[in-house]
């Protein structure tokens, strides 16, 4: 699971901007509960040199997304990237092109409010442009109309249609907040240039009492969660490869009572690999342990284990290459141990050979998801299993086939997922820098968690892959989907 989603837990328009008899300001409105909030500038609309100015306030719920860390279901500081995600509401009105909008730390604390007029601004209360909030001990002003704002770090969103969503990376904020070198008051969100002397009017977007469940504000965490098990498509060395391709990395995955626990002598430490031929059945290690193949920097020469680490809580993973015997061996068995204690021994491996071709292959292939359900429910996280094969597979034939399909294992692929009823991308491919969407893969073949609470209830939704074409240098979606309901 590479991505999650935060839903604002407050959010507000404030604003200076006249009311329709020109005379007074509303600088006391208040349209915390708004379906939608707005930016704008209007110049010279009362006299030919007045000025006014709309902005936009925003908080998340950051104590979730630092549970989620402490839970181990967000990476450490610099393994994960937020994204400040807010989308275009469409609207009747005039819409500027060509501007951009600045994006703050709020740097007071503000009340969201109840009000909802957004045109006459007839609801009254705080937050507003002139207050902040309001208590039993009265109303506390903002130091500075318009809101209080720390001076770093600050985003810039760009916007040539206009019409465009703000996706901003804002990692270096949530981290601060998440460590409580700032306290979290949320976004402000502002024109670039409010003194200029023209109008931008009026930019707005959902807001998160909005009925539009995917259109309101989040803060998107995104990460490569893939595992890339080797344990099913283990190769030995060869000089055909890279010495990065001639590694092979396994995992060992620590489940006490049906949950991941770390190894107590092991912690976060170390851990030792080590390879043994199998025995005369290949169903057990047998013998003494194998040479591990030196270079890259995988283990020192003439060395019989390899050194391997903590993924996460529970995971542990070691990369490791060893060279073929003359004949080469038909199965391994990897044997993690610590302290001179064995620990765990894996499955069988049956490592293969690199081989060059003669030809360019040109691979199809059908593709099932084979535990998918009818249905899931929101409060829960959600493993799905690819199988995977080439289309043009054939068994050998005789009286009976006697033969069954290979499940490949294809190192690069992603998911999309999409709503039905209008084909809305609600998690579209994440193949950029973080690969958030990234499948992950072991003996079984590709997988990927899902956390079903992202999805709104009472829908049907539908799950793509697309598949990296080395030849090509490029992602080729596939026709499949794969459907299934979402409830609450």
């Amino acid at each position: 699971m590479g991505i999650k989603r935060y839903t604002a837990d407050a959010d507000n328009t404030i604003t200076n901007a006249y009311k329709s008899n020109l005379r007074t300001r509303a600088t006391a409105s208040n349209m915390g509960l708004s379906d939608s909030v707005e930016v704008f500038r209007i110049y010279g609309q009362e006299s030919s040199g007045s000025s006014e100015l709309s902005r936009v306030l925003v908080q998340f719920p950051v104590s979730d997304i630092s549970a989620d860390r402490t839970a181990g279901l967000l990476p450490a500081s610099g393994s994960v990237s937020f994204y400040l995600r807010m989308f275009n509401a469409k609207h009747p009105f005039t819409l500027p092109r060509n501007y951009n909008m600045i994006v703050a730390p709020v740097s007071r604390s503000w009340d969201e409010g109840t009000g909802l007029d957004m045109e006459s601004y007839s609801d009254q209360g705080a937050s507003n442009w002139v207050d902040a909030a309001s208590s039993s001990a009265g109303v506390v002003n903002w130091t500075t109309p318009g809101g209080d704002y720390h001076a770093e770090p600050r985003f810039t969103a760009s916007f040539v249609d206009g019409t465009e969503d703000i996706e901003l990376n804002v990692s270096e904020l949530v981290e601060q907040w998440i460590a409580g070198t700032k306290e979290n008051y949320g976004f402000g969100v502002f024109l670039e240039n409010e003194s200029a002397f023209s109008s931008s009017y009026t930019k707005k977007f959902f807001a998160r009492g909005s009925e539009f469940f995917f259109k309101r504000p989040v803060i998107e965490a995104r990460w490569d969660s893939a595992t890339k098990d080797n344990r099913g498509n283990f190769f030995y060395s060869s000089s055909l490869a890279p010495a990065a391709d001639n590694l092979n990395t396994l995992y060992l995955y620590n489940y006490v009572r049906g949950r991941l626990t770390n190894i107590p002598s092991v912690g976060t430490g170390e851990i030792l690999v080590s390879l043994y031929s199998g025995s005369a059945n290949n169903s057990v290690p047998s013998g003494s342990k194998l040479l591990l193949a030196a270079g890259g920097g995988v283990v020192a020469d003439l060395d019989t284990n390899a050194t391997g680490g903590y993924v996460s809580t529970g995971i542990y993973s070691c990369s490791l290459a060893i060279t073929a015997s003359s004949p080469a061996l038909t199965t391994l068995f990897d044997v993690w141990h610590a302290g001179g204690t064995e620990l765990f021994t894996g499955s069988a491996i049956e490592p293969e050979t690199v081989q060059a071709s003669s030809t360019n292959p040109y691979s199809k292939y059908v593709m099932n998801i084979t535990n998918l359900r009818d249905k899931y429910y929101r409060n829960e996280t959600a493993q799905f299993r690819l199988y995977t094969r080439n289309k043009d597979w054939c068994p050998t034939i005789y009286v009976k086939a006697s033969a069954v399909p290979e499940n490949i294992i294809i190192e690069s692929g992603s998911f999309k997922v999409v709503r039905l009823v209008d084909n809305l991308e609600v998690i579209p491919f994440g193949t950029g820098s973080e690969n958030h969407t990234q499948l992950s893969y072991d003996a079984s073949g590709s997988y990927f968690d899902l956390d079903i609470n992202m999805l709104e209830a009472d829908y049907a939704y539908g799950i793509k892959f697309a598949f990296y074409d080395d030849v090509a240098q490029s992602w080729n979606e596939y026709p499949d989907i794969f459907k299934f309901r979402v409830e609450e």
